[in-house]
């Protein structure tokens, strides 16, 4: 004879999971004090403005000045020579030059120009088109043409080009140049020469110099292999997720009896069948619990229990919470009498439309749906204003401004940061800044450790034991 077990086992055992990386009120744990970092000052006033906005209160003139002595604070210590921030000081470098400003802008569209010039490239002189052709002049002109793209060598290539257009022995070959002429007029390869020339300018090398003390640029050997790095570690986060929910599925199969009710699947993605929009929006999950969907749904169909994503640290499961709340949105749009077919690593699975159309993304819904799973340990002192914060308050045009007087030794006033607190209370750009703290915590309630997903299974079957005697 099974045993049916009690509707609230699921929820017994998720109460029990021990929330290690749960955050208390700031108020509670923070003071602006003078030794205060500014940070932490400026977390505590921006969250202390959230507050009193929810009660329909203005913020206090206290506030105001918390927070602009304290931005100001951060703004000096991101300008300092050495232990400063080399991204602050490379946006302020970008603010005040018109060089620099033009370097930055064709170095985001390089990546695309080169793609475009590769492609002209090929059309005119790949190496297959080469072979076709005899061994002389416009072949050796057009192998000289493609080894210069290879080499990005822009300003040599423009050169090699006119070369090709005025060789006797290319100039009947009206198609070819045709090609050659567009690939030298074309803009792409104009600003790739710009690009090349303001290299040497010298506030463009000090530019480069301080964004490569922040990392490795982006396609380099050492970004690859940090990328891979990164990808493997959250590959592990994930076995490790996968594994605890499975045991958890079992305890559930276990309390079910004979019939196996519950199970589990991994990459869940989101078929495009969902009437909603795909944008922005979270369309593959790493770890699923499903429960097999009850009568009158069909008898192959599937509900979902729960939803985990693993992430390999904190920083990367507050930058995903948005996209996550907009994948469960995504989810909800299903219609409720459909089954929808998504594809897993198990192979596929059918999914009650019922199920999904019930999900809710408010902070009820998330708590009883979704886990973010990460096993980085647990910070002594925990960042409680985010990096995106942080990067928006010193991008703030105001900050800028105070950044370059202080640059230039001119004195520079406190109260000309009062505009930066002023977006940040009114503009609804700035929302995400002046809830900053409370998304932090409500991203630290939905993470757990796998460990403690496990360990949650025996203390729910423990509390079951002592509450029956």
């Amino acid at each position: 004879m099974s045993v049916t077990p009690s509707p609230s086992l699921l929820d017994e055992m998720l109460d029990a999971v021990v929330r290690r990386y749960r955050l208390p009120a700031l108020a509670a744990v923070c003071a602006p004090t003078p030794q205060a970092s500014p940070a932490t000052v400026l977390a505590l006033a921006i969250e202390q403005a959230r507050e009193a906005s929810a009660r329909g209160d203005a913020p206090d003139a206290a506030n105001q000045r918390f927070f602009v002595e304290a931005l100001a604070r951060m703004i000096r210590e991101a300008l300092r020579e050495e232990a400063g921030d080399p991204v602050f000081q490379a946006m302020l470098l970008r603010h005040r030059s018109v060089v620099v400003r033009e370097y930055a802008s064709l170095a985001a569209h390089a990546s695309v120009d080169r793609r475009l010039i590769y492609a002209a490239v090929n059309a005119i002189a790949h190496p297959a088109k080469q072979q076709r052709l005899l061994p002389g002049p416009q072949r050796d002109a057009l192998a000289r043409l493609h080894a210069l793209a290879v080499a990005e060598a822009w300003p040599e290539l423009a050169a090699a080009v006119q070369t090709c257009i005025d060789t006797p022995q290319i100039a009947h070959d009206s198609a070819l140049q045709r090609g050659l002429a567009q690939l030298l007029e074309s803009a792409a390869l104009q600003r790739l020469r710009r690009l090349d020339a303001l290299t040497s300018d010298e506030r463009v090398r000090h530019y480069q110099t301080l964004w490569d003390r922040q990392g490795p640029r982006p396609g380099s050997s050492t970004a690859v292999e940090r990328g891979l790095s990164s990808k493997q570690r959250g590959a592990a986060v994930e076995a490790l997720a996968a594994d605890a929910l499975d045991a958890l599925a079992q305890r559930l199969n276990d309390a079910q009896g004979a019939v196996a009710t519950y199970r589990v699947v991994n990459s869940m993605r989101v078929p495009a069948a969902i009437p909603a929009s795909h944008e922005r929006a979270k369309t593959e999950w790493d770890v699923v619990l499903l429960r097999q969907a009850q009568p009158p749904a069909d008898a192959a169909a599937w509900d979902v229990c729960l939803l985990v994503e693993a992430k390999a640290s904190v920083d990367a499961a507050t930058t995903d919470l948005p996209r996550l709340v907009r994948g469960l949105t995504l989810l909800a749009h299903a219609d409720p009498h459909t089954v929808y077919s998504f594809r897993t690593q198990q192979g596929t699975v059918h999914l009650s439309g019922a199920s999904l159309a019930a999900l809710t993304s408010d902070a009820t819904g998330l708590r009883s749906t979704v886990l973010y799973c990460c096993d980085a340990p647990v910070e002594a002192a925990p960042r409680v204003l985010s990096p995106a914060s942080r990067m928006q308050l010193l991008s703030a045009q105001a900050s800028l401004d105070f950044a370059g007087a202080l640059a230039d030794g001119r004195d520079a006033d406190c109260a000309d940061l009062e505009p930066v607190w002023h977006q940040l209370l009114e503009s609804p750009r700035w929302r995400t800044v002046l809830d900053q703290y409370a998304t932090l915590r409500e991203v630290r309630e939905l993470m757990v450790h796998p460990d403690d997903l496990r360990a949650a299974v025996g203390i729910a079957d423990a509390r079951r034991l002592s509450a029956a005697r």
